[in-house]
């Protein structure tokens, strides 16, 4: 029996039954908007960098980082190493960059002081506020018609597929890991 907190298995219940070809159709729609998003996403992400002298792996690093903030779960360094494929020296040759910059500050876990989070530094934010902040004017104009109902089955969609697509990243990348948690 399906888990019903299961996103997938939600969604296959909330659809009506369809021919398989029709399905596939869907499914295929929902690949190629995901990745005309990400496509999207990874422009502005490089046109933000070239204006503000930031490389490619620095945008990562300040998306990862502002990611992680809205999670309420701050990055480490090691994590951010890991999620990166960068060397902890190079890590730190990162964060010393983008906190001379500005961008970023190593704070201390008020949980566990020995732990170092990383943090959006107030200048950082601004900068990206200034750049990403008529975004969201766009995206709310483009959403505005829509009625809750879509937004909804929309946020399942995506939140799914980014399940999907972080399952195969750790079959990939660490298949010994899916193998004992018979996760794939």
């Amino acid at each position: 029996m399906p888990d019903p907190t299961d996103d997938r298995a939600a969604l296959d219940r909330a659809a009506p039954e369809r021919a398989a070809p029709e399905r596939a159709v869907l499914e295929r729609s929902v690949a190629e908007q995901v990745a005309s998003l990400s496509d999207a996403a990874q422009h502005l992400g490089r046109t933000f960098a070239a204006g503000h002298d930031l490389h490619d792996t620095d945008f990562r690093a300040l998306s990862l980082i502002h990611v992680s903030e809205l999670r309420g779960d701050p990055v480490t360094p090691g994590v951010l190493g890991a999620h990166l494929g960068l060397s902890s020296g190079a890590v730190t040759y990162l964060l010393d960059r983008l906190g001379r910059a500005g961008h970023v500050i190593r704070d201390r876990d008020p949980s566990d002081g020995r732990r170092v989070i990383l943090r959006y530094a107030d200048h950082g934010r601004e900068v990206a506020t200034d750049f990403f902040g008529p975004l969201g004017a766009h995206q709310h104009r483009a959403l505005v018609g829509l009625p809750d109902a879509d937004l909804e089955a929309a946020t399942r969609v995506l939140r799914a597929v980014t399940g999907a697509l972080r399952a195969y990243d750790a079959q990939i990348t660490d298949p010994a890991a899916t193998e004992d948690t018979g996760e794939a």
